[in-house]
């Protein structure tokens, strides 16, 4: 297995991810073994971290404050209209927060969107809560991407386990499959 520096932050353990399938969920080592696109896979770096630092704000001030603005969060959201619920996950930058009432509602069509239940998103996910990625989701599921997100040269999001995280080219997350790019999903938090 090689090490590699990371492209973004202070890590000291960071090697292509499909040379630590053994450290990810199931379902993101599958997607990660079956990679295909303009961003190889060996673009894709896993960089172990601690799991008890992977709240941002601490995971940031121990592995480097420019990771604030080079993070993004992936959060799984359900969708009603009627009878019908849709999950869907939304990446945006980790500074911002999700625009569940307007662009993604609306994005949807659903007449009510809400943060889906943990049990919801880690039972369907197969991923760990506080871990979740865009990289292996259900292959039914719409995945709205900020623009923001594929603007950043190279972005840390989580890699499907509350441990280790996966830093990837920006660009790499319009390739998923499902992944619709959307302006403004991504609002100031506040």
């Amino acid at each position: 297995m090689t090490r590699m520096r990371a492209p973004i932050g202070a890590f000291d353990d960071a090697r292509p991810a499909p040379d630590r399938l053994d450290l990810l969920t199931p379902p993101v080592a599958a997607a990660v073994r079956s990679w295909t696109g303009p961003v190889p896979a060996d673009q894709i770096v896993y960089v172990d971290t601690d799991p008890a630092i992977a709240d941002t704000a601490v995971f940031v001030e121990h592995y480097g404050p420019d990771l604030l603005d080079q993070s993004a969060n992936c959060v799984v959201v359900a969708g009603k209209r009627g009878d019908t619920t849709t999950l869907a996950a939304c990446v945006v930058k980790s500074a911002t927060r999700v625009d569940v009432n307007g662009v993604v509602r609306k994005h949807l069509g659903a007449r009510k969107v809400s943060f889906a239940p943990m049990d919801t998103a880690t039972g369907e996910s197969g991923m760990e809560y506080g871990g979740i990625t865009p990289i292996g989701l259900p292959a039914d599921w719409p995945l709205l991407v900020d623009a923001a997100v594929v603007d950043t040269p190279w972005v840390l999001v989580g890699s499907g386990r509350r441990r280790g995280k996966i830093i990837l080219p920006g660009k790499a997350f319009a390739q998923l499959p499902n992944a619709v790019v959307l302006e403004g999903l991504g609002v100031a938090a506040g």
